[in-house]
């Protein structure tokens, strides 16, 4: 008998000793499967928050890249409007004296003309250097009835 009551309460202590170790190993997996969807859960949230950042940084370089092209864009649209009034002054100057030594020198016609009712009248100023010459005429016009 003292046997088998050895052996039985072998037996039992194995069988107790193998539950609980099957509890305990139950246990620890259930914990390790709650920590496993906590970490995924947590990577792929830092997944996210990381391509969000990336994002924002791109979008505020190429916010920044934009103002800089456009604000270099209106500098040079600036630098060349101011070289284009020069210039068109230049033009504007040498036009004056140019037309200047033209009356002087080869002379020039200067006129204008009014239409009233059946006739044209014309009057003219023709220089030609020193001499100026001054013609006013009036043109009947045909009717046609």
């Amino acid at each position: 008998h003292e046997e088998i009551s050895l052996t039985t309460e072998t037996a039992a202590v194995f069988i107790q000793a193998w539950w609980r170790g099957t509890l305990v190993r139950r246990t620890l997996l259930h914990a390790s499967l709650r920590a496993w969807v906590i970490q995924s859960w947590w990577r792929q949230t830092r997944v996210k928050l990381m391509q969000n950042r990336r994002r924002n940084a791109l979008e505020f370089y190429a916010r920044r890249e934009w103002a800089a092209v456009t604000l270099q864009a209106w500098v040079r649209m600036w630098r060349i409007r101011q070289r284009y009034c020069r210039l068109l002054n230049a033009v504007r100057i040498i036009q004056v004296y140019w037309r200047w030594h033209s009356c002087h020198t080869r002379g020039f016609i200067q006129g204008d003309y009014d239409l009233k009712e059946n006739q044209l009248n014309i009057q003219l100023e023709i220089s030609l250097g020193s001499q100026a010459c001054k013609v006013q005429q009036r043109i009947p016009l045909p009717l046609k009835e």
